[in-house]
This record gives structure tokens, C-alpha cells and sequence, in this order.
């Protein structure tokens, strides 16, 4: 061997790595706010305070900076389920679960945004993860769930249903954070807590053993 092919990239400079987390940072603040289609490069360098030319020098595409910020995020986003403890008590565990996910959407809200900008658009640039890594952790939490369940550690839940709900009731504070901000008007310290404090209470008093639970009252 000639030891072309051994010669290491040279590593970005103090200020390429500055300008890359400025755009990244910019690209985010824009693609939460407009979506992928209704964003623009000019609108992210202009927030990013670069040139677009310049902008081009460290991504090639709008299309490259938005999935350099799902691949960051989708880490992320998996690490809640992937905390579940199966040798934890099962009610502890879920509501960990419902903590995690809303402290998410307390502290990444244009993460937030973000993939579900990604998600109503039909999710062309992460299907792929979706249909794979996403379903399988998920079919994998099911499955641990509906274990609880047969032995009598929960009530009767759809694990699948759940999962979706736990999702929906707390990435709602993100994604719609403008309309909850509106009715509520008090700070997001109180509005976290007084979410916490609801959701722990719901998902705890459906999931006790010996409950009703959350199954539907029919087969489908």
C-alpha cells in the first residue's frame, strides 16, 4: 500500500467549528418555524449572520444541514424508551418515561418542532429510521410492557397505545407551546410542574395494578 488512503481529514478549525454550530443553530431556529419546504438558505444564513456563499462552504444543500440535525436529534429523542429499566417497577418506570419526555419538550421545544415539521410532511428523510430503528425499540418496549401486564404488575393497557399517548401528551407542550402559552400566561416553570404533577397522576392511577387500565373494552 502507497498510504494515500491513510492520510486523516484535517480537523476543523476553532472558528469552521464555531460558523458549522452557528448554521446548525440557525437552520434549527428556521426549520421549526417553517418546515423544510418553507425554509430557505437566505433565511438561514441571514440568522446564522453569514454569507450564503459562505454558508455553502460547510453544507452543500438545505437538504444536508436538515439531516445533519435529525441525526443529531433522533439520539435524542430515543434515549427515554431505551431508559427503561426492565427490572424496575413497572408504574416507576413508565412514569420515568412520561418525566423524560416532558423535560424534552421543556428544553429541546425546536427539537421538538423540528421532527414533527419532519413527521407532517410524510417524513421523506427519516422513514427509513421510522419503519426501523424507531419501531423495533418500540415493539421491543411493547413487548416488555405487555409482560407487566400478563403478570399483573399493570393494568390492562395497549402497550402500543400507550406509547403513542405518552408521546402526544407530552410533546404537546412543544409543539404547541404558543397555544398553551396563550391560555395559561404563567411562567414555563409552572406550567412544566402543574404538567408533571397531571400526566404522573393520570398515567399512575390508569396503570396501578389491580385498576381498570387503559385496554379498550372490545377486541380488535
Amino acid at each position: 500500500m502507497d498510504g494515500r488512503n491513510d492520510i486523516a481529514p484535517r480537523p476543523r478549525t476553532r472558528i469552521q467549528r464555531k460558523n458549522s454550530r452557528a448554521i446548525l443553530d440557525a437552520a434549527l431556529e428556521v426549520f421549526s418555524q417553517y418546515g423544510f419546504r418553507g425554509a430557505t438558505l437566505d433565511q438561514i444564513a441571514e440568522v446564522a449572520g453569514l454569507s450564503k456563499p459562505n454558508l455553502l462552504y460547510y453544507f452543500p444543500s438545505k437538504e444536508a444541514i436538515h439531516v445533519t440535525l435529525l441525526a443529531g436529534l433522533l439520539d435524542t429523542w430515543l434515549a427515554p424508551l431505551r431508559a427503561i429499566d426492565p427490572a424496575g417497577e413497572p408504574v416507576e418506570e413508565i412514569l420515568g418515561y412520561v418525566r423524560r419526555k416532558l423535560e424534552l419538550s421543556r428544553d429541546y421545544p425546536r427539537e421538538s418542532r423540528l421532527f414533527a415539521n419532519e413527521v407532517l410532511q410524510g417524513a421523506p428523510r427519516i422513514s427509513g429510521l421510522i419503519q426501523g430503528e424507531l419501531r423495533d425499540l418500540v415493539t421491543e418496549t411493547a413487548a416488555l410492557i405487555r409482560g407487566w401486564v400478563a403478570a399483573g404488575r399493570l393494568a390492562p393497557v395497549d402497550p402500543h397505545h400507550l406509547i403513542f399517548s405518552i408521546w402526544a401528551t407530552t410533546q404537546h407542550y412543544a409543539d404547541f407551546d404558543v397555544q398553551v402559552r396563550g391560555i395559561l400566561r404563567q411562567s414555563p416553570a409552572r406550567t412544566h410542574q402543574g404538567a408533571l404533577d397531571f400526566l404522573c397522576h393520570l398515567y399512575s392511577a390508569a396503570l396501578a395494578p389491580g385498576g381498570p387500565g387503559l385496554a379498550p373494552p372490545f377486541d380488535h
